[in-house]
């Protein structure tokens, strides 16, 4: 068998920024089945050991190592780089380990919303000649579809008033990257959600209801593909369903649903109604 060619070489192999979740083991997956080689850095306090298993090498780092981490690609001889999974933000305030490179990133940031530490991160790793793929581009199956997605299939006018309602307020404070997920019932803001994470905004959200809100998640106004693309999966049903929540309504095209078969498999066992919606 011929040896691959250096250029073709490079454009086979793939750097993957794991983060926490069940995404960047099922991102990995897909990245494997389309011919990529993976290569990818993973949090110490946020990714699955599972990830291991999937890939062709795996350097672990510290939140904060940006150094350490363009170093183990460059190792690593790849050219692009994808994210998946977020590293939650708490840990910039509890286990933070900036190396110089992350300094050098923090010096530039004029605030820490997600939008400026993620875009300073891509410049970095630009900078260094590693470019930052959209997220969705390998995603395949997992972007959500536009319409009635998973468990109860008919809406009652009332939770069609709360999406629409939900929908108008979830784009605003996205637009202010507050967060990206509102908790509606009747008409009214239940919870919002803010850097303690979605689950929390449910939980919170929900035990404020009576047992029939809705969670409305969208993504942000001129959504970079690149990071931070909003995702649903089984743990949300799940918080749903503890707290009372009957409801989801996510953006179609625009939304990851991990897990896809037990997504849908724990809508229909919960009476969880999910849906798509288009663009206003």
């Amino acid at each position: 068998m011929a040896a691959m060619p250096a250029a073709e070489s490079h454009l086979n192999k793939i750097g993957l920024i794991a983060g926490y979740g069940h995404f960047p083991l099922e991102l990995a997956v897909a990245l494997r089945a389309q011919g990529k080689e993976v290569h990818v850095v993973a949090a110490r306090e946020e990714t699955s050991p599972d990830i291991e298993e999937l890939t062709a090498s795996t350097c672990w780092l510290h939140v904060g190592q940006i150094g350490g981490m363009i170093k183990a690609f460059k190792r690593a001889g790849v050219e692009q780089v994808v994210m998946a999974g977020k590293v939650r933000k708490l840990h910039l305030f509890r286990n933070f380990r900036p190396d110089l490179t992350a300094m050098k990133g923090l010096m530039r940031l004029k605030d820490r919303r997600d939008d400026s530490i993620l875009n300073t991160i891509a410049d970095l790793l630009a900078e260094a000649g590693l470019t930052l793929i959209d997220q969705t581009l390998y995603a395949g199956d997992m972007l959500a579809v536009s319409g009635h997605i998973a468990g109860l299939s008919t809406a009652k006018p009332k939770q069609t008033d709360d999406i629409l309602f939900g929908l108008k307020h979830a784009r605003v404070i996205a637009g202010l990257d507050i967060g990206q997920t509102v908790i509606v019932q009747d008409l009214a803001i239940l919870a919002v959600e803010a850097i303690e994470g979605t689950d929390a905004a449910i939980q919170r959200g929900g035990a404020l209801g009576s047992g029939h809100a809705a969670v409305i998640k969208v993504a942000k106004p001129e959504q970079d593909l690149r990071f931070d693309v909003p995702a649903v999966g089984p743990d949300t049903l799940e918080t749903m369903h503890a707290c009372g929540c009957t409801l989801l309504a996510i953006e179609a095209r625009k939304t990851l649903i991990i897990e896809r078969q037990r997504f849908m498999q724990l809508a229909d066992r919960y009476g969880i109604s999910v849906y798509g919606t288009a663009d206003a």
